[in-house]
């Protein structure tokens, strides 16, 4: 999936037709701000039903588009309590990835005793996505090196 990071200015200058290649993240709550109701305004109808209701309690960093199997989707990147909390939006509105955020402790026993069999965990996601969760972790090993690793619930590497 190749990925397009447009940022709340740029992609509101895309929407406008208008080239720019910034990729600052702005980050406001619908309700707050005229340019991202406007953006909002241009999105599917489906697809801003499903952001203004996915952030109605969340800060929203961007909106980007990407192209996954030749088809629009949508990408937003939110702040819930603190957390980052990402959905992948097809066009017709439904939510088929959500990366949440997770404290090592709240993430089920053979994925913790697997990412620190690693190493010092630094950050780590539950991904669902179409309905199966995994966990993506990242990890500095004993000898220094940063890896990422992703989990089935039970522990079981998933290779990419």
């Amino acid at each position: 999936m190749k990925k397009h990071p447009l940022a709340l200015p740029a992609v509101l200058l895309w929407l406008a037709g208008v080239s720019h290649t910034s990729a600052q993240p702005a980050a406001s709550k619908p309700k707050d701000s005229p340019n991202l109701q406007a953006l909002l305004r241009k999105l599917p109808g489906p697809v801003r039903a499903t952001v203004e209701a996915e952030a109605r309690n969340a800060t929203i960093k961007s909106i980007s588009t990407e192209k996954a199997h030749g088809k629009t989707v949508y990408e937003l990147e939110s702040l819930v309590n603190g957390r980052t909390r990402d959905l992948m939006i097809d066009s017709t509105g439904k939510v088929y990835v959500v990366e949440e955020q997770l404290d090592l402790d709240k993430a089920p026993a053979p994925v913790r005793a697997a990412l620190e069999a690693q190493g010092t965990v630094g950050t780590l996601e539950s991904v669902m996505e179409n309905g199966r969760t995994h966990y993506e972790g990242q990890v500095r090993t004993r000898s220094g090196k940063k890896v990422a690793l992703t989990l089935e619930a039970d522990g079981t590497p998933i290779k990419k």
